[in-house]
């Protein structure tokens, strides 16, 4: 491998990451026209594991808009990142998967300080390289626990 292609693959990989990490930011504020803006053409998204739905970028972006309004206090981490790049001519139609770990701390409206929900799993985050840099085409969420303490059982939209 020359010392190019080592930069290039450098690059696509810290452009990867700031995706997935614009990802959880605009998961986490609410911007919804960031999350939409996140996808390429006929992006989609499956949280079916999670509870939700799966769907294009723009219903998605809708269910959550309505789902994530339970929860004005979220701060979702995506850690231990694996990606893998495939085709790598540095145009257009390059691909990269990203699995990667995620937990999500959340509150209900209220007082409290301490988070009302948790839940835990792993993303499978499906990239292309668009004329306007990467972008997602698909995001799948596997979820794997999730605690609500028993004070937030009671409260809205708690289980």
């Amino acid at each position: 491998m020359t010392q190019r292609v080592e930069l290039a693959t450098v690059l696509d990989r810290l452009a990867v990451d700031e995706l997935v990490t614009d990802y959880a930011v605009a998961v986490d504020d609410g911007d919804w026209a960031a999350y939409r803006a996140l996808f390429a053409p006929g992006g989609r998204a499956d949280y079916r594991t999670a509870g939700g739905v799966e769907g294009s970028a723009e219903e998605i972006a809708r269910w959550l808009s309505e789902t994530m309004e339970l929860f004005p206090m979220r701060q979702h981490l995506i850690v231990n990142r694996r990606v893998r790049f495939g085709r790598l001519d540095h145009d257009v139609d390059d691909e990269a998967l990203v699995q990667a770990d995620y937990i999500n701390p959340m509150r209900f409206p209220g007082d409290g300080t301490a988070p009302d929900f948790e839940c835990g799993g792993r993303y499978a985050f499906g990239l292309v390289r668009t004329h306007t840099g990467w972008r997602l085409h698909r995001v799948t969420v596997h979820e794997k626990w999730r605690r609500v303490p028993e004070h937030a059982a009671s409260a809205p939209g708690g289980s």
